[in-house]
């Protein structure tokens, strides 16, 4: 994990990867609960015999599961010493690209697309969050997301 002492930090790093974050798998617990926190049961997500037989060979997870998992890939990526607070702004561009098997491990690559000041001393960070499956040939997620920071 990287550790950061200060936002200020940030500004002359606007444009490259910052961050890998640990591995993290996804297990069939993890979709059900996503299922039942939001309503959605598809049978490719939680019915485990029928998605064996469907079109990825084993249920897959949500892709809005895999995208709540920003949060957790960032606090596993790096630390800020000086920032006491973190929230969440919203994304400007989601692409789920491919499946996420039940049973796959997943990390986050983090690059710095952005950095400006904002009010009470905080900065705003644009991040591209590029999500990949061990094995896999390409992300299985990229968004960007913005992020506000205060000291």
């Amino acid at each position: 994990m990287k550790t950061f002492q200060t936002l200020d930090e940030f500004f002359p790093l606007v444009g490259q990867e910052l961050a890998l974050s640990d591995w993290l798998t996804i297990t069939q617990e993890q979709v059900n609960q996503f299922a039942q926190a939001t309503g959605d049961h598809q049978w490719i997500h939680v019915d485990v015999a029928r998605a064996k037989a469907g079109p990825f060979g084993a249920p897959i997870a949500h892709g809005f599961l895999t995208l709540s998992l920003i949060p957790k890939f960032f606090e596993a990526a790096f630390t800020i010493v000086g920032s006491r607070m973190g929230v969440n702004y919203g994304l400007n561009r989601v692409r789920f690209m491919s499946p996420v098997p039940v049973d796959s491990r997943l990390r986050a690559r983090l690059t710095l697309k952005a950095c400006e000041p904002i009010d009470n001393q905080g900065v705003q960070m644009v991040w591209e969050v590029s999500i990949e499956r061990e094995g896999g040939t390409k992300p299985v997620c990229v968004a960007e997301s913005i992020v506000r920071r205060y000291p």
